[in-house]
């Protein structure tokens, strides 16, 4: 083996410009591949730590009649826990409500949380600081939508209990940003306490946020929601995304190994003496082969030495500074940061180097197969039989 890596690896040296042409195509894939691979895997770990941070906790517990996707369902479903059962959980009361800024009628959501709650980083407790009767606190995208600033007062209108309507002036007394847009377009967040007023609701929660300390356990009514369910869409649409990708990857990939194919195929009808010097001298056809075969894999090495030196210095700068796309999230409507951070690891170059190298060795071994059918005289005389 030692002799076919030293034979194989003078050869490529001596073919000058066009074992580096293909290397180059090599190495561009590796450096594509690691790159947008890198990208997914920084899009979904931001994505489930900015839902962790921002909306889920550690996980929630649901009313039973509650369908997060179906507004139906919000007007009945809420209900009481006991002070045990409720042990590490932030209750959350979900109410409709309809708004009217600046003449026009906007339905909307209204969500009610404690003002000393710090299991999510919305930032509720500056409604503490507020003279308004009733303070609320909005997002960014929401007070955009609606063209609200701080201090703007508008009528809310709601339901109670009873079913019956009521409706007062609300002062917006803080706008957040937050990359989570699900707590933020067409919501209204208060203290829970001054919504169990209005909606007459004491004490009763549509869902509850879990933090480390929770225990989970089975609860009549209830339904634990654990973040690998809370987040499954987001992964699909993540998982949706490699596959896409992978598309992209075959395309440059096949672009790369046709240029080795072609090189090997090439390569076998030019050296047709040096074949047969090889075998006159002793060789067998199989370590002749394996010459050919290690050839292609080298191509392939050189090409992910090439694309480490040369996509070091943007997976790192990327990394570290993130890759800015605006509001691209909010126009998809994708659970997406403005800004993304990639993450690289050992094991993201190891196994894209691996494949690159197990391709490129199985379309130099198809050429070089032709060897083990070769006439050793016709070789010496430059024919391949």
């Amino acid at each position: 083996m030692r002799i076919a890596f030293n034979l194989a690896f003078k050869n490529l040296i001596r073919a000058g410009t066009r074992t580096w042409l293909n290397v180059s195509v090599l190495a561009f894939c590796f450096i594509v591949i690691v790159f947008y691979n890198g990208f997914i895997n920084g899009w979904q770990k931001q994505g489930r730590l900015d839902a962790e941070n921002w909306e889920f906790g550690q996980g929630q517990l649901h009313h039973a009649d509650y369908e997060p996707y179906d507004a139906f369902t919000i007007t009945d479903a809420h209900g009481k826990l006991s002070e045990s059962d409720s042990k590490n959980l932030t209750p959350v009361l979900i109410q409709q409500a309809t708004i009217y800024p600046n003449g026009r009628m906007n339905p909307t959501i209204i969500k009610g949380v404690p003002l000393n709650q710090d299991v999510i980083n919305l930032p509720i407790k500056i409604l503490e600081k507020s003279d308004a009767d009733i303070p609320v606190l909005i997002g960014k995208r929401m007070a955009e939508a609606s063209k609200l600033n701080v201090d703007d007062n508008i009528l809310l209108r709601w339901r109670d209990k009873n079913g019956t309507y009521d409706a007062s002036k609300i002062t917006v007394s803080g706008i957040f940003d937050s990359d989570v847009s699900s707590i933020d377009i067409g919501q209204i967040w208060m203290s829970i306490d001054k919504l169990w007023e209005l909606t007459e609701l004491e004490n009763e929660a549509t869902l509850f946020i879990a933090n480390e300390q929770y225990q989970q356990k089975q609860i009549a009514g209830w339904e634990f929601k654990s973040l690998d369910v809370l987040l499954k869409d987001f992964n699909s649409a993540v998982q949706a995304e490699r596959i896409g990708s992978m598309v992209i990857y075959l395309v440059l990939l096949a672009l790369g190994l046709l240029a080795i194919f072609d090189t090997q195929v090439l390569s076998i009808f030019r050296r047709q003496r040096e074949i047969g010097t090889y075998i006159a001298l002793g060789m067998t056809k199989y370590q002749v082969l394996k010459i050919f075969t290690v050839e292609g894999a080298m191509y392939s090495i050189f090409a992910g030495v090439i694309g480490v030196i040369l996509g070091t210095p943007l997976f790192y700068y990327t990394a570290n500074h993130g890759i800015n796309l605006g509001n691209l999230g909010d126009d998809i409507g994708a659970r997406m940061a403005n800004i993304i951070y990639p993450s690289f690891g050992i094991a993201l170059y190891l196994g894209t180097l691996l494949i690159l190298v197990f391709s490129a060795t199985l379309v130099s071994f198809l050429p070089a197969r032709k060897i083990s059918k070769m006439n050793l005289v016709n070789a010496l005389k430059g024919k391949i039989s």
